[in-house]
């Protein structure tokens, strides 16, 4: 397993992490069987393994925990807040009341004294950047966190982050990880540019865009019934991603590997990207994973992709990627009627 630097942290992590999503309520219910998952990623040379609370509201963490046992001084362990843990409205978000709340909960379901990495989940519109990074770095001070970072931030709010941190005298936000894939390449247009501008390392997640680059999903033929259909149904049957994928497979096929393989391949060679997210939900998947680590795209093949998805092109967004309040709430964009009449 090749590994690189995170960033200009001096943390060395392998090209793969090992990301946590299904391990649990949200797709592998057996424990034992998600343990062995790790272990025998470890065994292959992965060193990272990214996590988070709101996974299965605490179950996944408690796995990780669990499989992490005698081998934690080997593992770079990130996680993440932000997402809801229950009920009230204080149980969430990016405020220093819930942060200080939130990592001593993953410390104690991971079973650890202090994470390597600690991360925002999601942006926090509500909360002001020096709030949360002040929180922040005091658990840096603290020795609870190594180094924190940031998930699903847009390029300017990256650029406000560091700023803050400048003018405050606040620990700088040292990765970001945001989703990228053959089918989803917006993080080239500013996302990777900017984290290449502050020295951020780049994890990158969704890297066979929820399965589609699977080749499980084809145009014409009726998608599966399973847990995942029921996920992310529009996604998955998206018609501009069905037809990128019917050409990306001869691509894949002449370069003699599966289409897993190329996109994993294509995810690992941006320059930017420090390591690429797998979220296996069974063993089996683990393992072809792993067995397509080794694998390395040249130019002609990378020349073929760039003509069926232009770089910095997102064929539409993940069902699950963060969309900014100024997208969702149709107030945002519209002045009141009142107002309206009187302009």
């Amino acid at each position: 397993m090749r590994t690189r630097q995170l960033g200009a942290t001096g943390i060395e992590v392998s090209a793969y992490c090992l990301g946590t999503m299904m391990f649990g309520a949200n797709g592998n219910r057996d424990h034992d069987a998600c343990v062995r998952m790790v272990h025998r990623a470890l065994d292959a040379g992965v060193n990272f393994v990214d996590t988070a609370d709101v996974y299965g509201y605490s179950e996944t963490e408690e796995i990780v925990g669990k499989a992490l046992k005698g081998r934690r001084d080997d593992v770079v362990l990130a996680s993440k807040f932000n997402g809801p843990m229950g009920e009230g409205p204080n149980r969430r978000g990016s405020s220093r009341r819930w942060i200080m709340r939130a990592v001593e909960g993953s410390l104690r379901r991971l079973g650890t004294d202090h994470l390597d990495l600690y991360q925002i989940h999601h942006p926090d519109p509500d909360t002001d950047i020096e709030e949360t990074l002040s929180a922040l770095t005091d658990l840096v001070r603290d020795g609870k966190v190594r180094a924190i970072g940031s998930s699903n931030l847009p390029a300017p709010q990256i650029v406000e982050a560091q700023w803050v941190s400048q003018q405050r005298g606040l620990h700088r936000l040292r990765t970001e990880q945001p989703t990228y894939s053959i089918l989803n390449r917006g993080i080239e247009r500013e996302v990777l540019p900017v984290c290449r501008r502050y020295g951020m390392g780049v994890l990158v997640w969704g890297p066979l865009s929820m399965g589609l680059l699977t080749g499980r999903y084809r145009k014409g033929t009726a998608p599966p019934d399973n847990a995942r259909m029921r996920w992310v149904p529009r996604h998955l049957t998206d018609e501009g991603k069905l037809d990128a994928v019917e050409r990306l497979l001869p691509v894949a096929e002449e370069a003699g590997m599966s289409l897993t393989h190329l996109a994993m391949a294509f995810a690992a060679t941006h320059p930017d990207v420090t390591s690429v997210i797998i979220g296996p939900r069974t063993e089996e998947q683990l393992a072809d994973l792993l067995a397509g680590a080794p694998r390395t795209l040249d130019d002609e093949i990378l020349d073929r992709i760039d003509a069926i998805v232009p770089p910095g092109t997102d064929l539409g967004p993940l069902d699950i990627s963060y969309t900014p309040p100024s997208l969702t709430t149709p107030s945002s964009r519209r002045r009141p009627p009142d107002s309206r009449a009187a302009a």
